[in-house]
C-alpha cells in the first residue's frame, strides 16, 4: 500500500506539470493571437471601405543625413 500511494502522488505531480506546461504554452501564444485578430479586423474594415487605409510616413518624418554623413552600415 505504501508503494502505490507514493506512485499516485507522483502521478498527480506529472499531471499537475504537464498541465501547468500546456497552459504556459498557450498563454504565451495569447499576445501573437491577439495582434493577428486585430491586424484580420483591419484588413476586413479596409477591405469593406470603412476605414481609410494608412499613410504612408513622409520623408519629413525620417531624420534627414548631413551631405557628408553616410548611412549606417551593418556589421
Amino acid at each position: 500500500m505504501d508503494g502505490a500511494f507514493i506512485l499516485l502522488v507522483l502521478a498527480v505531480a506529472g499531471v499537475v506539470s504537464i498541465a501547468l506546461f500546456s497552459l504556459k504554452g498557450l498563454l504565451d501564444q495569447l499576445p501573437d493571437v491577439i495582434d493577428s485578430a486585430g491586424r484580420a479586423r483591419d484588413a476586413w474594415q479596409r477591405f469593406r471601405g470603412l476605414k481609410p487605409p494608412p499613410s504612408v510616413e513622409s520623408e519629413e518624418e525620417q531624420p534627414a543625413l548631413e551631405s557628408n554623413e553616410e548611412p549606417p552600415v551593418a556589421a
